[in-house]
């Protein structure tokens, strides 16, 4: 066991569920990374440095925050909880590095810290509850970011990197990689928290894709096909997309209508959900 997780947890009341003086929340999905080797990992990926333009989301007591912000000079934190970014804002050592904005990160506008000079780096430790809406709501600002770092349920990043003609590849992996490259960073036990939480954990690195790749179609029109064609993931596209799109529309796109969703590519999904749009926009 680490320095640094054993002086944690003398701060840590399994009782009451209170950490460094601060009770975990259940309504903020609140989990405190603990595990000093898991945390240099995340910043070593991260690779912060002095001019970088990074944001993090929900910085809870500081695990990830202290050891970034000694590596770069102003660090922006989206932080929900009132108590802990009055926290923050006190902090004996890097209190006055700190951008601190007390948001719901699901509504914040990230525009606010962007900088024309430098794209943002963007992670956090994703409560599980958000993590999906909360990344719909970063690709918005994808123009403007240079790469995001997420600690996310480790179900969620395996879906998020499955390959076709996987169980796990779903609409999840379609809408994520048609946005960025996917990578997986490390692995996460239950035992690096406190509270430990019930799932296992992963962080993961995701990295924009081009302007032109990501806007080859309309985003609602991809995820309708998606929703479309995973909803029964049993049946052939035959039946999940009849109301989409017929066999032989299917046929002169070159795809196989008696294959399931998940036997398709993200370049196949984008072929139906562009020929979708037009038929939309003709009608």
């Amino acid at each position: 066991m680490s320095k640094h997780k054993t002086s944690n947890k003398k701060h840590f009341d399994p009782a009451k569920g209170i950490h460094q003086g601060h009770k975990a929340r259940k309504r903020f999905g609140q989990n405190f990374l603990t595990d000093e080797d898991i945390i240099e990992r995340i910043v070593r990926a991260i690779a912060p440095k002095e001019g970088d333009n990074i944001v993090e989301i929900g910085p809870g007591l500081g695990a990830i925050t202290e050891p970034v912000a000694e590596r770069t000079d102003i660090l922006n934190v989206v932080e929900l909880d009132k108590d802990l970014a009055e926290r923050l804002k006190t902090h004996p050592f890097i209190g006055n590095k700190l951008n601190i904005y007390q948001a719901d990160a699901l509504k914040f506008d990230f525009s606010q810290v962007v900088r024309e000079d430098k794209k943002l780096k963007v992670f956090g430790n994703l409560p599980y509850n958000i993590s999906t809406p909360l990344l719909f709501h970063l690709y918005e600002y994808l123009d403007n970011i240079e790469n995001m770092h997420f600690m996310l349920q480790k179900e969620v990043v395996n879906r998020m990197c499955a390959a076709p003609n996987t169980k796990a590849f779903g609409r999840l992996s379609v809408m994520t990689q048609y946005y960025c490259r996917t990578v997986p960073v490390t692995d996460v036990p239950p035992s690096s928290f406190v509270p430990p939480p019930k799932v296992d954990s992963a962080v993961i690195r995701l990295i924009p894709k081009e302007h032109d790749a990501r806007n080859q179609v309309s985003p609602a029109m991809l995820n309708t096909v998606c929703l479309e064609a995973f909803n029964q993931r049993r049946k052939t596209l035959r039946n999940s997309l009849q109301n989409i799109i017929t066999v032989e529309q299917l046929e002169s796109l070159g795809i196989d209508a008696t294959v399931r969703a998940e036997n398709l590519s993200l370049d196949d999904y984008i072929k139906i959900a562009q020929w979708y749009e037009k038929s939309k926009s003709e009608n």
